[in-house]
């Protein structure tokens, strides 16, 4: 059974950052055809203000989320690195999460608590369930 709350997890999380990754680097795009599509920068509430700006989102947030939902999709299939990338992913979610709280004590910053934060509280708490319980 908890073979394939492994592999939903894993499958979700994978649509999740693979599409993350695919809107960010299209995101340029998509607003210049004004085609109605949501736009990833104001999604995430940034700016971009100079052309390097462009290719830092679609490095940063392309490139690395679509790499990690990649990651996740191997992950449905190869059992013995599927540990590896929960872990990973533990790490990962956890680290952010981790960040706002951290700034949110920064006096005069905003808190912590927002969608994106209980995204990564739930994915962390589920990542720690499976990497306990991992046979």
């Amino acid at each position: 059974m908890l073979v394939w709350f492994v592999r939903l997890f894993l499958l979700f999380m994978g649509v999740t950052y693979f599409g993350i990754g695919v809107w960010a680097i299209l995101d340029p795009i998509l607003r210049a055809l004004e085609l109605g599509y949501p736009s990833f920068l104001e999604a995430v509430g940034l700016t971009v203000t100079s052309e390097i700006g462009y290719s830092e989102i679609a490095g940063i947030y392309g490139g690395l989320n679509i790499i990690i939902g990649v990651m996740c999709f191997i992950g449905i299939f190869n059992k013995p690195i599927s540990l590896f990338i929960i872990k990973f992913l533990t790490m990962l979610v956890g680290s952010i999460a981790f960040g706002r709280v951290i700034f949110s004590l920064i006096p005069t910053t905003p808190g912590f608590y927002n969608s994106f934060f209980v995204f990564e509280a739930i994915a962390l708490v589920i990542g720690l369930f499976l990497i306990k319980n991992y046979k």
